[in-house]
């Protein structure tokens, strides 16, 4: 008895210091504020630290798909420096809910994971404006619509265009030398526009936009192209 007396006192010890460096790790573990941000489907998740007296801090990602049980490692991002992960490969499918979390190490200190809200991309998703490729003659200037690209690439490895998942419309400005503008708008299964009767050796300058009727969104326009009509 008089030994095992001695015993219980360390273990007690040792359980009330273990609960001390327990609640010491989570103290200074770091707060992570995260959000998603997506461009033609480009899915990347960022995140904000508070600030933080631990100097060196790695984060590792996971996700899964809503309603799912089981997370995912993200593979690409476990153990990195970097405060975003692309996650355009896993949250492939627009019309899928995702969620992310985040968890964040330092020197043994661990976080608890910091869970995203949920992540629609198909509401969440931005778009670029539309690239131009023109064809300039005396009178006329033919307009080719290209519309901007996602991460997600056709069997053959051709980037597949945001119209497979979205109906947009392009609109083209068109600015004569005097300043004053018009607009045309093309529909999605349009492959040229043709703006004719212009002056000969007369600068035009164009520029032009995406549109997403159904959720009344418009991209920033794209830069401005200017020709001369021979």
């Amino acid at each position: 008895m008089s030994v095992s007396i001695p015993l219980i006192v360390l273990s007690n010890a040792l359980l009330v210091w273990c609960a001390a460096v327990g609640l010491h790790q989570q103290d200074d573990a770091p707060t992570l504020e995260l959000n998603f941000q997506s461009l033609d489907y480009r899915n990347i998740l960022h995140w904000k630290m508070q600030p933080s007296t631990l100097d060196t801090v790695l984060f590792s990602v996971q996700y899964k798909i809503y309603g799912d049980k089981q997370w995912t490692d993200v593979r690409h991002c476990q153990n990195i420096s970097q405060h975003q992960c692309d996650l355009s490969k896993e949250t492939s499918d627009p019309r899928e809910w995702y969620y992310a979390r985040v968890q964040a190490s330092s020197n043994g200190v661990i976080s608890e994971w910091t869970l995203s809200t949920r992540f629609f991309p198909q509401w969440a998703s931005l778009f670029s404006p539309p690239t131009l490729k023109l064809n300039v003659t005396e009178q006329s200037i033919v307009i080719r619509v290209q519309a901007p690209r996602t991460a997600h690439r056709r069997a053959n490895g051709g980037l597949i265009p945001i119209t497979k998942y979205e109906r947009v419309r392009f609109r083209i400005y068109l600015t004569h030398d005097n300043g004053e503008q018009e607009q045309h708008d093309i529909d999605v299964c349009s492959k040229e526009l043709r703006i004719v009767n212009l002056k000969p050796k007369t600068s035009y300058c164009l520029q032009a936009e995406t549109l997403v009727p159904r959720r009344g969104q418009v991209s920033d326009r794209g830069p401005m192209t200017c020709v001369t009509t021979p």
